[in-house]
């Protein structure tokens, strides 16, 4: 498989929530499962949406701490909103920028796999950070959604810089 390219903010792809996969034995989903793991297997990727790869379709893959891993379908079902991180976030549909970005501590996602059973995927602090980072691309947001006011106002700066 040839590694995707990364589609960049911008690309209406990035702000169309995703579409449910129906059949997961399909030649073209089991496609991209392969493609999206391949394409997280890279030093500095923590995540990667099927629409950052122009794929409208809820999937995601992941690499946190040497696990590599993907989830269909997935959704949130846990936050814990009683303790927050506030570290800088990137992403990379967004190349090269960093803001400091609220997410809850932990979270729990849960989907299914190519073989339609389920799958639980949870973890603090970067697991729970690339959980609820992933989720929202599949949503049609950004991570720059969630910036306070003034963050996102300079954030939204440097963006325009990027795209001229």
């Amino acid at each position: 498989m040839a590694i995707r390219e990364i589609r960049v903010v911008g690309d209406p792809v990035l702000r169309t929530p995703c579409d449910p996969i129906t059949d997961t034995k399909s030649a073209a989903v089991r496609t991209l499962v392969e493609d999206l793991l391949e394409g997280v297997d890279m030093e500095g990727r923590a995540g990667l949406a099927a629409n950052q790869i122009g794929v409208s379709l809820r999937a995601f893959s992941w690499n946190i701490d040497g696990e590599i891993g993907y989830v269909l379908n997935p959704k949130i079902d846990a936050l814990d909103f009683d303790e927050y991180q506030d570290g800088d976030e990137g992403c990379l549909s967004v190349p090269n920028l960093w803001f400091p970005t609220k997410r809850a501590w932990y979270a729990r996602v849960t989907g299914i796999d190519l073989d339609g059973k389920p799958v639980v995927v949870e973890g603090e602090e970067l697991m729970a950070r690339c959980l609820q980072h992933e989720c929202d691309h599949l949503e049609g947001m950004l991570y720059l959604d969630r910036l306070d006011r003034a963050t996102r106002g300079k954030a939204m700066r440097e963006v325009r810089k990027l795209m001229d």
